[in-house]
Parts: C-alpha cells; sequence; structure tokens
C-alpha cells in the first residue's frame, strides 16, 4: 500500500460467522420452485388427458351420429328422412336443448319408438288431440312387388340354421344390389319374401314398366345364384325360385312408430299383390290387370300374355291377370331388340312365337336334367372330400403318437373272402350284430390339424369325381330310388354327423370347475383330474357310438348312403322274388336290392381306376376291411323290412 505521511492506512475482511450463516442457508427457494413446476406439470397433464377424453367422447358421438344416420338411410326414403330430420330439429328448438349429436340421436330414437313427449297423453290433451303428427302420405300411382322363394320351407327343414341365413343374405344382399340400381325402393322383407314399390318416395312415371324389369333382373339372377350355391348349400338349392307378384295402385305409406320403427306400406294394394303373388307360377311374373293396362300405356303391350283363366283371390273375387312372356337374356335381363321385333311382327307371327314358347322343349328338358346331376356329383364330391380330409388329419396325428394305430383300431375279423375286385361276395352273410368301436386316444384328438388344412391329391379328387359320377350313372330314372333321393340321404346323414357332440369339443382336461377341485389342489390332484376326464370322454364316445372320434366311421356312413340304392329297379323285395327274377336267385331271395347295390358299388370301388383313392381312404387291409363291415352293416340296415335283419337291430 501506498504510505501517507500522518495516516494508518489499514484492511478489513467481514465474514459471517457459522452460527450466523447457518439461519440463512435454506433449500426453501428451489423447493418452492420444483412444487411449482409440478404443479404446472401435473394441471398441464389433466387438461392434456381431459381433451384427449372430450376428443374421444366427441369422436364416438360423431360416429354414433353417422351409425344413426346410417340406419335411418337404410330404412327410411330421402324425403321422410328429411322430414324425420328436420321434425327433430323443431323439436330441439321447441324445448330449447343442447343441439348435440348425443341430444338429436336420442330425439330421433324417441320419436321412433314413441317416447318422446309431444306423444303423450299429457301432450295430447295439451294440443287438443293432435299430438305430434306421424310422418305418412298418400302415393297415388305406385307398383308394388312380391317375390316370395318357392318351396323354400321344405328346403330350410332339412338345412341348418347358418345355411338358411347364408342364402337369404345372398339372394337378398344381391337384390338391393338390383334395386338401387334400377331405382326401385325395398320395402322389407318378411321371412323369405322380397317386397319392394316404385314410384315411391319420387314419383315415377314409368313406374310399372321399371318394376317388371326389376322382376325380370331378380328372377335370373335368383336361378344364378341359387345354382352357384348349391355346391355348398346341398341338393335341390339349385331348384329353388321365384314366385313373382305385381300389382299397381295407390298406398299409405309413412313411419309407423314404437318398437322398432319402419317405413311401411299399407292399403288394398298391398293386399292384391300378395294374392296375386300367391296365385302365380313359379318362375313366372304374374301381374294384375292394373298392372297391365300401366304397361300397355307405356307403349309395352308385347309383354302381356293374358291368362287363360281369372284367379280366385280371397276377398277380392275372381281377377284377369296377366303374365309376362318370357325374352331372351340380355344385359337387363330382357333383350334389347324385344320392343321393335315384336311390336313389327304381325299377329300371326307373335301367336306363333307364343305357341311354340309354351310347347315343352325336350333337349331343353334333358339339359336341365343334365345339369342338375352335375350339381349334385359336384357336391357330393365336395362333402366326400372334406370327410375324406378328417381321415387324413386322423392318420397323420396317429403316426406321430407313440401308442400306434393298434391301440386306436379296433380287432376286425379275417375271415372275409377276398377284397380284390371280381371277387363275388355275399354282403348278407358279413352283417354283424356288434361292430367294435375304435378306442378314444385324447393324445391323438389334441395332436389332430384343422381338417381344412389337409392338402388332397388332385388324383384323388379326380378319381373321387369320377366315381361318384359312376355311381350317379348306376341310378335308374325311377320316382323315389334315384340319385337325387340318394343325395337327399346323404346329405341328413352328414346334417346328422354334424349335430352329435364330439367329446374332444370339451375341455375336460382342464377345467377346475368342471370337477370341483380347488385351485390349490389342482396342481395335486393332476393326475386324478386327468383320470376323470378321461372316463368323461370315454363316456361321451361310447354314448356317440364313437362315431365322431373316429372319420372313417363317418366317411363310411356317408359313402353308404351315397351307393344304398344303386341300380334300384323302383319295386320291392317282394315283388323281385315274387317274379323270380335273376337277381332274387343271385342273393336267395333276401334283400335282393340292396345287395345288388353294395356288390355292384363295390365292385366299382375296388377297380384299379381308384388305387389312390382307396389308398387315401384305407392306408392298410385292415382299415379296408373295417370300412367294408361298416358299408356292409350301413346300407344292409336300409332293408327294413327282412326279418332277420330286424331282429339284428
Amino acid at each position: 500500500y501506498e504510505t501517507t505521511s500522518g495516516h494508518c492506512i489499514y484492511s478489513m475482511s467481514l465474514y459471517p460467522s457459522d452460527a450466523f450463516k447457518k439461519p440463512y442457508n435454506s433449500r426453501t427457494p428451489e423447493i418452492f420452485a420444483g412444487i411449482t413446476f409440478a404443479t404446472f406439470m401435473m394441471v398441464l397433464i389433466i387438461f392434456f388427458v381431459y381433451d384427449m377424453f372430450v376428443h374421444k367422447r366427441n369422436e364416438k358421438m360423431v360416429e354414433n351420429a353417422a351409425r344413426s344416420n346410417a340406419i335411418v338411410t337404410s330404412i327410411f326414403p330421402s324425403n321422410i328422412r328429411e322430414r324425420l330430420i328436420s321434425k327433430n330439429k323443431a323439436h330441439d328448438h321447441g324445448h330449447h336443448h343442447k343441439n348435440t349429436p348425443g341430444r338429436r340421436i336420442a330425439d330421433l330414437k324417441g320419436y321412433l319408438t314413441g317416447s318422446v313427449p309431444d306423444i303423450s297423453k299429457d301432450a295430447l290433451v295439451a294440443s287438443n288431440g293432435t299430438g305430434s303428427k306421424p310422418l305418412a302420405d298418400l302415393f297415388l300411382e305406385t307398383t308394388v312387388l312380391f317375390a316370395d322363394i318357392a318351396n323354400f320351407t321344405s328346403w330350410s327343414s332339412v338345412r341348418e340354421p347358418s345355411q338358411v341365413f347364408q342364402l337369404l343374405e345372398t339372394v337378398f344382399s344381391s337384390f338391393d344390389q338390383i334395386a338401387k340400381a334400377r331405382r326401385v325402393f325395398k320395402v322389407e322383407t318378411v321371412g323369405d319374401c322380397y317386397v319392394a314399390a316404385t314410384s315411391i318416395p319420387d314419383y315415377q312415371k314409368d313406374h310399372a314398366v321399371l318394376m317388371v324389369r326389376f322382376a325380370r333382373n331378380v328372377l335370373q339372377r335368383m336361378h344364378v345364384l341359387t345354382k352357384e350355391l348349391e355346391i355348398t348349400l346341398g341338393p335341390d338349392t339349385g331348384d329353388l325360385s321365384l314366385r313373382i307378384g305385381i300389382h299397381s295402385g295407390p298406398v299409405t305409406a309413412g313411419v309407423l312408430r314404437g318398437e322398432r320403427a319402419r317405413f311401411q306400406l299399407f292399403g288394398d294394394t298391398m293386399n292384391t299383390a300378395s294374392r296375386i303373388e300367391h296365385t302365380g307360377e313359379i318362375g313366372r311374373i304374374h301381374l294384375s290387370a292394373e298392372t297391365a293396362e300401366c304397361i300397355r300405356q307405356s307403349g309395352k303391350p308385347h309383354w302381356l300374355v293374358k291368362r287363360n283363366e281369372p284367379i280366385e283371390a280371397k276377398g277380392k273375387g275372381q281377377l284377369q291377370t296377366y303374365w309376362i312372356r318370357h325374352f331372351s337374356s340380355g344385359a337387363d335381363g330382357y333383350s334389347q331388340n324385344d320392343d321393335h321385333s315384336v311390336h313389327t311382327a304381325s299377329r300371326k307371327t307373335q301367336a306363333m312365337q307364343l305357341e311354340q314358347a309354351m310347347q315343352p322343349n325336350k333337349h331343353l328338358e334333358k339339359s336341365q336334367i343334365d345339369d342338375k346331376r352335375h350339381r349334385l356329383v359336384n357336391w357330393n364330391v365336395e362333402m366326400l372330400l372334406n370327410l375324406l380330409r378328417q381321415i387324413v388329419a386322423r392318420r397323420r396325428a396317429e403316426k406321430t403318437t407313440q401308442h400306434g394305430r393298434s391301440k386306436t383300431l379296433p380287432q376286425v375279423a379275417t375271415d372275409h373272402a377276398s377284397l380284390d375286385a371280381g371277387t363275388p361276395f355275399a354282403p348278407l352273410d358279413e352283417v354283424k350284430e356288434i361292430i367294435a368301436l375304435p378306442a378314444f386316444d385324447p393324445t391323438v384328438s389334441s395332436l389332430q390339424e384343422p381338417a381344412n388344412e389337409i392338402y388332397i391329391d388332385s388324383v384323388v379328387v379326380d378319381q373321387l369325381t369320377t366315381f361318384v359320377t359312376l355311381i350317379a350313372d348306376m341310378y335308374r330314372d325311377n320316382s323315389f330310388h334315384n340319385f337325387e333321393h340318394a343325395s337327399h340321404v346323404t346329405m341328413s346323414v352328414i346334417k346328422l354327423l354334424a349335430r352329435i357332440v364330439a367329446p374332444t369339443d370339451l375341455d375336460i382336461h382342464t377345467d377346475d370347475e368342471l370337477h370341483h377341485v380347488p385351485s390349490h389342489k389342482s396342481h395335486g390332484n393332476m393326475s386324478e383330474r386327468s383320470s376323470e376326464g378321461d372316463d368323461m370322454a370315454s363316456t361321451l364316445h361310447d354314448h356317440t357310438y364313437g362315431i365322431t372320434s373316429d372319420p372313417l366311421t363317418q366317411f363310411a356312413c356317408a359313402f353308404s348312403a351315397l351307393i344304398h340304392d344303386a341300380d334300384h329297379a323302383g319295386v320291392p323285395n317282394a315283388q323281385l322274388v315274387k317274379d323270380k327274377t335273376r337277381l332274387a336267385e343271385i342273393y336267395q331271395n333276401r334283400s335282393v336290392a340292396e345287395q345288388n347295390s353294395l356288390v355292384l358299388s363295390w365292385e366299382l370301388f375296388m377297380s384299379s381306376d381308384f388305387n389312390e383313392l382307396r389308398s387315401y381312404i384305407c392306408e392298410t387291409e385292415t382299415e379296408l376291411r373295417r370300412f367294408r363291415q361298416l358299408v356292409v352293416n350301413a346300407v344292409m340296415a336300409t332293408d327294413i323290412v327282412d326279418k332277420d335283419l330286424k331282429a339284428l337291430r
């Protein structure tokens, strides 16, 4: 430091002591800052989560509103839909409700179900008895169609529920597409009846012509769809057709509120259209006189064929009706040249063409019969292939187990005659009173692959198709014992097999509740529960006669149903014996037709042309003998007259 005379320069340092500093050394500001930041972040997250939930809720409300709008759109015509929405808005405005999608949906549902205050008793009194007016209109010029699926009741009685709905959904959805393209309004479906109308809700001058064209389209489409579905839905599906009735006149249409509110049509026109349909013929379009007059006024008189005799309609008396003549198929179900050619042709030419059209065409009938037979063959092949896949899946599972096949297959007597083709045998001598069932093996069942994943060699498929075709050729053209009847029997057998509960369908090995085993004892009692499960499976197996556990037995049942009447003469065995036929002599006057069908079919099956098919069905001679034993007993059981066979049963 610089020194100055008379002065003393010094420095001084000040610092707090530990005791003085300690009260001021605190992290409180940092804590408060952290708490403030954490609070801010928490509020931010809460707002973010709340916003997300609100957004999702709004999305659901919009989705529900769109779904409700789609339902209303599909059920109600456009003008009715607009009036429903406008009435809904007026209701919101009158009651000062918040106009939200949820509020609108609730009000619309309330109006359609009749639960809104507007149509309550109090509202009726307050509005001098008027209340909320229904949405209804009178349409003076309309054409109504009733299209009923003929023979549907008998067809559906032998089908599974899923098959019935598969047919209805396929057919009616196709009709809906045609209706949309043709500007035809679908009213409803009542059971198997399709109801449609034209000139509703918007007036259409050519409403009768539009409906006739729509009727031709659906008739043609029905013919195509049933042929396509016959392979999966079974015999007679291709024979289903429509019976169509059309009538023109005024109808009252509107929204009938209540449970399951719908847009409905009422009036004498609806009743008459229904009567016209009931008195029509399968595969033809039946018109009332009123609709026929509309067709004439539209310049299409050549479409009409007057019915020879008046019909007797319930509540209407006698009515003169008309048919729509058959046209060659065109892009829209009728020939585009029909209008011009028929209009310019002379009346004599028209009469000759009509007469020729009404004459039976033998070549056409034969073609239709061959087509139906071909469809039945394809269906039988498909059903047998499904069963064959199960045989292959079962065999593969058995090969993967350590038990081997000797445990699951029953012993079959080996004193049979030779199985080779050309070796004569008497099926009646091979009938057994008791047939051993295959033992149930839960391990094999658990290892079995799904049948739909099994590939069948194309050679086997071709051989099976050839075999079924030759069996079909064996059947004679009898009124009852024919190939179509055999296909029906096969369908009934497959339906019965599908309805039997298989032991493998039940989870009997791991369900503690089923055996009332506490969870803390489940591990200790695993072997006990497994034993109980095996006993239950064995009981169920025996209750179903072992059929559901053995695909070969199932195949034998279907195979037997297919061949059981091959080459049947169409007369009872008693008549064959009485006439001293050659067959009666060969089979010693017992079960003549049944034995003959079985021998011919087995001879064909053992032909060298079907070696690969046999190897798929029966891999060993033991399996082949067992298969023959099953087929013999199944076919011979169809003779319900033979006293000895009856005693065995």
